[in-house]
């Protein structure tokens, strides 16, 4: 087709020689979405007219030779008719596409991808004039909405018109849909950025819940009678061991076993102490039941009582049984549990 003028010859040359900032997108992949709009050709196949709609410069176009074939004419045919009536074509209804535009659009024909384009390219094939697309020697036009609706009363035909319908039908659910799209990932991104807040105000009462439960002191003083009081601290130092519990105390009854039976699951309990046939009596009958808590003889008896969580020392200043009865203390010691334990032999 010739051109418009030699002012645009020379600034279609100009473009295909320079850099050229034209913009080329074909998003398949978005596109789907429309396929329940489509166009028949006589006896052919249906085919998704949105597959055809590209970005070429910021804007959504057909090609010549893509028109020509849904029209079920042949693309010179088509130029001819374009050409007779160049007038009612100005630049924002059809444009020619420059080298750098053309052969990336070529490129994008060179493999099929799915059966739709493989019945795309046998149609173009069928009804072109170069049935292959890569001979195409002049470089193809790109019509716009406006310029494809004006096609309808160059090319004069039912058919046409019918296409026309069915291609401004097209245009005009690309924007619907994807301004839906948007409105849904404006949801989401809204319900994404509810839930982060939500997940930050709850940490937040985590926090403070934490802040405010009293924490285990490293060392504690309970008065006469505060006998609840230094079994609850006692308890919460046993629920609080990861790997081991080992109680050294000259004097343990029953009441020392429910104490060690508030450990975590895996967590070993051992009891070195002096011997008392009653105390063994009720470990085994209680080892029979629950889980196993070892008891070792004491070689000689202790002034002092120790609890080791894990590897942690505790300093007892009464046996465990006895704490509150009368005013003692609970201190946390800077020595290592292998030296407590190997002190015991």
């Amino acid at each position: 087709m010739p051109k418009k003028s030699k002012k645009k010859e020379t600034e279609v040359a100009g473009q295909s020689e320079s850099k050229v900032t034209s913009e080329l997108v074909t998003n398949y992949d978005q596109l789907t979405v429309y396929s329940q709009l489509s166009v028949t050709n006589g006896d052919r196949k249906d085919v998704c007219i949105e597959k055809l709609i590209r970005i070429i410069r910021g804007q959504r176009v057909i090609v010549d030779f893509d028109l020509a074939m849904l029209y079920g004419v042949q693309n010179k045919r088509l130029n001819e008719q374009v050409r007779r009536n160049i007038e009612r074509f100005p630049d924002d209804f059809m444009f020619q596409l420059t080298k750098e535009e053309w052969n990336t659009l070529r490129s994008q024909f060179a493999t099929t991808e799915t059966p739709e384009d493989e019945m795309i390219a046998v149609l173009r094939s069928q009804i072109a004039t170069t049935k292959d697309l890569s001979k195409i020697r002049t470089l193809p036009y790109a019509f716009t909405r406006n310029g494809i609706g004006m096609l309808s009363s160059v090319l004069r035909s039912e058919t046409a018109v019918g296409v026309n319908i069915r291609i401004m039908r097209a245009f005009t659910a690309i924007p619907e849909i994807l301004n839906n799209n948007a409105l849904m990932m404006q949801r989401i991104l809204s319900i994404e950025q509810h839930q982060t807040e939500t997940d930050e105000k709850v940490n937040q009462i985590l926090t403070t819940i934490e802040e405010r439960i009293p924490q285990q002191l490293p060392e504690h003083v309970f008065a006469t009678g505060c006998v609840w009081d230094a079994w609850s601290y006692v308890s919460d130092l046993v629920r609080s061991a990861k790997h081991r519990i080992i109680l050294i105390d000259n004097f343990v009854d029953d009441r020392v076993l429910s104490l060690l039976d508030k450990r975590a699951k895996g967590v070993e309990a051992t009891i070195h102490s002096r011997y008392y046939e009653s105390f063994l009596t009720d470990l085994t009958k209680h080892n029979e039941q629950y889980r196993e808590i070892e008891f070792v003889q004491l070689p000689h008896k202790n002034h002092d009582r120790f609890l080791i969580i894990d590897d942690e020392v505790y300093l007892l200043g009464a046996s465990v049984k006895d704490m509150g009865v009368g005013m003692c203390a609970v201190t946390k010691m800077q020595v290592s549990a292998e030296t407590i334990i190997k002190l015991l032999k």
